[in-house]
């Protein structure tokens, strides 16, 4: 008797092959060697930004105060703990975040994901009916992929210096097919990932101001949610200092993402929702309490305590060890590989510069790509079999421009590289290496 293959979603359909990202990271790390090559393609923090003594600290608080921290070992409310709900308010007025004031803030509500910032955009997909989704382009590749496997169609504007051209928005449309009817809510990455660019207050306001009209005209919400996961990490005193979508919606429209995991740690996965109280934020609610009541309490409480009592400091901390890391990054890149870049984007804010070369492809089966993953077949290169020479990885343009963009061309010439994860004489090490990619990658030509 034969067994038929069992009846998967849609989703499980499109997810049942691996994304390129996916596929790319699991053959590199079925054979990564620490202390050999070199991985800039990871967006993981950096380990030493990671205050494990304050962590520490934090958990035996929380756990030896029970009259604040109740039942912090126990399941928690979907909504998130008041603890740190309160915390995160006063964090946002205290530290200036954004503009916020208690006013503001007043007027809308705050909730925690069940398992970080990436659960609430898993969330915003499931609740939102299919449509399509505008973001800008290069984007955000992670979740603009899941939106697809999800059934949302994705719009992706190009973006300049100053994040995405919102008045390209409506022939982005057009050249798709699609019609603002079609538009189920606006996604942008405030300091874009891939390209740490800054997304401009004048930007900010003009995809608010344009949300607005569309809403009034078509009798419907259509969201705008700013995912500010990198906004903590704008550490180039002369960027200019973002300002809080919600400062000026008078119609309910924004929700700003936050996250912890980029200031204190990943593991603690804390995000939170901002936006007004109505069907959205109650449907997140639910959707929360459907993955299992709520994100672990104790690690709520600690990042309640570690708001309260330490983060300015911390927040302090980890800017400057990426300023640092950023200049020197940038030094090694302009010396080693300026003559063959066209454009050097990032570097003033997260931990990601964004390369594109002039001449040079970036994608898997390009010359450079081969080369740093010691794939050419050549033992000169790639060194003897079973001993592989050191390796890079990086995420390739190709994979962060839409492909029914205008950029597909340009993202074959591109990467993206990660200052986050490894450390310093490691960096410049892969910085080397790319060097020599770029050589051989022209000779080869």
């Amino acid at each position: 008797m034969s067994v038929e293959a069992i009846l998967l979603s849609r989703y499980g359909k499109a997810s049942s092959a691996a994304s390129p990202v996916n596929r790319m990271m699991a053959a590199f790390a079925a054979d990564f060697r620490d202390g050999v090559d070199v991985n800039l393609g990871v967006g993981y923090v950096n380990e030493n930004t990671i205050p494990r003594e304050l962590i520490e600290q934090s958990l035996h608080e929380v756990l030896a105060r029970p009259d604040k921290y109740r039942v912090a070992l126990n399941y928690g409310g979907p909504a998130g703990s008041a603890n740190l709900i309160d915390s995160i308010r006063r964090f946002l007025v205290d530290q200036r975040v954004g503009g916020l004031t208690a006013e503001v803030l007043a007027r809308n509500e705050i909730i925690i994901g069940p398992n970080g910032a990436t659960s609430l955009l898993e969330g915003l997909a499931h609740v939102t009916a299919p449509g399509v989704v505008v973001t800008s382009d290069p984007i955000y590749y992670i979740y603009c992929d899941y939106l697809e496997r999800m059934g949302f169609a994705i719009c992706a504007v190009p973006e300049d210096r100053d994040g995405l051209e919102v008045d390209r928005v409506e022939a982005r449309l057009r050249d798709l097919g699609f019609g603002k009817d079609d538009v189920r809510f606006f996604y942008v990455v405030t300091v874009n990932n891939p390209t740490c660019t800054i997304l401009s207050n004048a930007r900010r306001g003009a995809l608010v101001r344009l949300a607005a009209r569309w809403s009034r005209e078509l009798g419907r919400t259509v969201p705008v949610i700013f995912d500010q996961a990198y906004e903590h990490l704008i550490h180039d005193a002369s960027a200019e200092r973002p300002e809080s979508g919600l400062l000026d919606d008078e119609w309910g429209l924004v929700y700003e993402l936050g996250t912890l995991s980029k200031i204190l740690a990943p593991a603690l996965r804390i995000g939170y929702l901002i936006g007004r109280d109505g069907p959205l934020l109650r449907a997140m609610v639910q959707k929360t309490s459907d993955a299992g009541f709520s994100a672990p309490l104790v690690t709520q409480e600690m990042a309640s305590y570690l708001l309260d009592y330490h983060v300015a400091g911390q927040i302090d901390r980890v800017n400057a060890g990426y300023r640092d890391k950023a200049a020197a990054v940038r030094r090694w890149i302009e010396a080693r590989l300026g003559d063959a870049l066209a454009e050097c984007r990032g570097g003033r804010a997260g931990f990601y510069f964004y390369l594109t070369f002039d001449r040079v492809a970036t994608h898997e089966r390009s010359a450079l790509f081969r080369f740093l993953a010691r794939t050419t077949g050549r033992d000169d290169v790639d060194g003897p079999p079973g001993a592989k020479n050191p390796r890079v990885v990086y995420v390739p343009g190709a994979f962060c421009v839409h492909p029914r963009g205008e950029m597909v061309e340009e993202g074959k010439r591109q990467l993206r590289l990660s200052y986050g994860f490894e450390e310093l004489p490691r960096i410049e090490r892969a910085i080397d290496l790319m060097s020599e990619a770029v050589r051989y990658a022209e000779s080869v030509s």
